[in-house]
């Protein structure tokens, strides 16, 4: 089942398992994060999650949900281990994992049908690929190399149906493209979280939610700071992680 120098690890707080690969690609808190912002029903609807990687995700969500999740990822290798995944949990009758590309996905999916998209879209512009010793799959997964974050909202927006959610996790230098790329394209920011790595330093990641044609009215939530100053998790980051172990 476990391929070159592939690993299987827990997500302890929803009890399930994941392949992951050092030099392929292995989830980040960041997915962590967006899987427990973002709204989803608790049974009906479908979710589609853009850039889906390894299917972290997908995993985490069908914890919170019963609702139909489908997982998107332009990587074969990626998408492979996602089904994998998806196969050891047993959760293959809720969680399909697509191969192909972000900006195809309207049309092969459909045009506003879902309820829900979230989306991890690459943070890096493709210029800045600078670290030659980085893989191709961790390339492409960070840089936009393939999918820039304009085409990520314009794909999620054409997937939502109206009154749909959407949500983003991205790096906080980008909180204004991604507010513009969003209203540009019918999605009204109504949430946003900012991530510190610690308390008294600046905001480095941020979580964005919107509604499809929805009005004006936008929540700054409180802030989610990662470490404390003992240098390990805080209570919340370690809870979304771990659970109430």
């Amino acid at each position: 089942m476990l391929l070159d120098d592939e690993r299987l690890d827990y997500l302890l707080a929803e009890d399930l398992r994941i392949i992951q690969s050092p030099s392929v690609f292995s989830f980040s808190l960041d997915a962590v994060l967006l899987a427990r912002f973002a709204y989803v029903p608790l049974k009906r609807g479908t979710i589609v999650d853009l850039c889906t990687g390894n299917g972290a995700i997908p995993l985490f969500l069908s914890a919170r949900t019963e609702s139909r999740i489908i997982g998107v990822e332009l990587q074969e290798r990626l998408a492979h281990m996602a089904r994998r995944s998806v196969a050891y949990n047993e959760l293959e009758g809720q969680i399909d994992i697509i191969e192909g590309d972000v900006k195809d996905m309207p049309k092969q999916l459909g045009f506003e049908k879902y309820d829900v998209v979230t989306c991890n879209p690459p943070y890096f512009p493709a210029h800045e690929l600078s670290d030659k010793n980085i893989s191709e799959h961790m390339a492409i997964a960070r840089h936009e190399l393939h999918l820039t974050l304009d085409e990520a909202v314009l794909s999620a927006s054409q997937l939502l149906k109206q009154g749909g959610k959407v949500a983003f996790v991205h790096r906080s230098g980008r909180l204004i493209d991604l507010i513009a790329a969003m209203r540009a394209n019918r999605l009204e920011p109504k949430r946003i979280r900012l991530v510190y790595p610690k308390a008294g330093k600046e905001a480095n990641t941020l979580l964005i939610e919107g509604i499809k044609d929805g009005k004006p009215d936008l929540k700054i939530l409180p802030p989610l700071i990662v470490y404390g100053d003992n240098g390990e998790y805080t209570e919340e980051v370690r809870e979304l992680l771990y659970g109430n172990q």
